[in-house]
């Protein structure tokens, strides 16, 4: 399908003629175009600052349902612990696992960071590593590219490579990375320093990986807005997407199609670093099955990524209870989940009016940086949603998936993702990133340790736009920066 046009919405400096590019005004509309001030609408907090700027609920939420935010919270913080406990509905972790908490992931609900190269003993804590192998038979191969098998795991180290356990079992390994550098020279002098990742999978406990293994690291991402862009109808993202590139600009997102669980049909996915989850709901449970180890309603193995070769693993005690559904995460919990994850607030922007913030804005907009990082959306009115319902909101992402180039390139296809493409991640709350973290990085694996190296990183589709900074003269640089540390 063909996206809807995109106008420009502003005139710009002449020295974007230099580089190819011009600009049209046009006239907007201030009653629906929202406060740019505040992201997520009527939901963004306002006075969210320092290390606890992402953990506030919606700021329209009703007074009635705070507690379930807050048991939700709770939820989200709780550390999970071995069976048999008398706590039964606290245990059940692992066998293995690669955390014991979904914040020990999602650091105060912000993004995490990549494994210390200078000690590999203290594990990747809040990223792992997802592996795969290609399908093996011509009915895996069609499954696969229906859409209906997203991955085929490792036969021996499942879906994803654990580095954590419970005591008698074996962590799968260890993970250990190291970089290359290289350096990239900028109009004006600046010269910036870009490390390229390379992991390795030590100490493996199971045996060797398949020989075909396919291997793609992911960073926790940010937590804030989720409820936002699962708000967001279909029909948008089916409109947005072009991926025939049809009306020419060099940009062709397309949506991914993935296997709902609770509908048992395909679905569009938006959620994950290739949109390979439909729902939220499907995301969280996901997480804690792979990430804790923990069963739940559509995920219901009580051993979680183990396999049938990792036998310790496979009978080991696990928290399965039938005072809880037969589950370790009963629907209860994974509900309360579900609403705390829908209604972490975007803080607001309170530099969102700066001259430097505008101008750098202007500049986002004209060398293509929103052609794939949407600005807005005006949501629909959902009785089901009411703290989402009808808000304007700012998350700068189509939630499509693009090809970034071969740089960013993990050669790992997801459903129907491929090993170049990636989902635009939404941008807002970027700027707050190491405000709340100082160890947060950027992109996928967080090769990126400022926002400026994540922009440089950028090729395939959005090549020109990453070509378009490195000749901006630096004053404008600053303002494109300004303005996304201002989101």
């Amino acid at each position: 399908m063909n996206r809807p046009a995109r106008t420009p919405l502003f005139s710009f400096p002449l020295w974007l003629a230099s580089i190819g590019l011009a600009i049209a005004p046009i006239v907007v509309n201030a009653q629906t175009i929202g406060d740019p001030a505040l992201p997520g609408g009527e939901t963004s907090w306002t006075v969210a600052k320092g290390r606890d700027a992402f953990m506030h609920q919606s700021a329209n939420m009703s007074f009635e349902k705070r507690l379930d935010f807050k048991l939700g919270e709770a939820l989200f913080q709780r550390l999970w612990v071995t069976a048999p406990t008398r706590t039964k509905a606290a245990d059940g972790l692992g066998p293995l696992f690669n955390s014991r908490a979904c914040s020990g992931c999602h650091i105060r609900n912000g993004r995490g960071h990549p494994v210390d190269e200078n000690d590999s003993e203290a594990g990747a804590t809040s990223m792992l590593l997802r592996l795969s192998i290609p399908p093996q038979t011509a009915d895996q191969l069609r499954d696969h590219l229906d859409g209906k098998l997203a991955t085929l795991p490792d036969p021996v180290y499942g879906g994803q490579f654990q580095d954590f356990s419970i005591p008698g079992i074996q962590a799968e390994g260890r993970v250990k990375v190291t970089y290359t550098t290289t350096d990239v020279l900028l109009a004006g002098g600046e010269t910036v320093t870009l490390r390229t990742p390379t992991y390795e999978m030590t100490d493996l406990a199971y045996g060797p990986l398949h020989p075909d293994i396919m291997v793609s690291p992911r960073l926790a991402p940010p937590m804030i807005g989720l409820g936002l862009l699962e708000a967001i109808p279909d029909s948008t993202l089916m409109a947005a997407s072009d991926p025939q590139d049809e009306d020419g600009d060099g940009i062709s997102g397309r949506f991914n199609q993935v296997w709902d669980i609770a509908k048992s049909e395909m679905a569009i996915g938006r959620f994950g670093w290739k949109a390979g989850m439909p729902t939220l709901d499907q995301q969280n449970q996901n997480a804690f099955q792979f990430d804790i180890g923990l069963s739940t309603p559509l995920y219901p193995n009580a051993s979680g990524d183990c396999t049938t070769t990792q036998t310790d693993c496979m009978t080991a005690p696990d928290g399965n209870d039938d005072e809880f559904e037969g589950l370790e995460v009963h629907s209860v919990m994974t509900d309360l989940v579900l609403y705390y994850a829908r209604n972490i607030a975007p803080p607001a922007r309170p530099n969102a009016n700066d001259a430097d913030v505008l101008a750098g804005e202007k500049i986002f907009a004209a060398i293509g940086c929103a052609s794939c990082h949407t600005p807005r959306y005006e949501l629909p009115e959902r009785a089901d949603m009411p703290e989402q319902s009808g808000q304007v909101i700012r998350p700068y992402s189509d939630l499509l998936l693009h090809d970034m180039g071969e740089g960013l390139a993990d050669h790992r296809p997801e459903a129907q993702a491929s090993g170049r493409e990636w989902r635009t991640p939404p941008l807002w709350g970027i700027g707050r990133a190491q405000e709340i973290d100082p160890h947060a990085s950027f992109l996928h694996d967080g090769r990126a340790r400022t926002v400026l190296e994540a922009i440089l990183w950028h090729g395939g589709e959005a090549e020109n736009a990453r070509g378009a900074v490195t000749t901006l003269p630096p004053s404008e640089r600053g303002k494109l920066l300004a303005f996304l540390k201002s989101l």
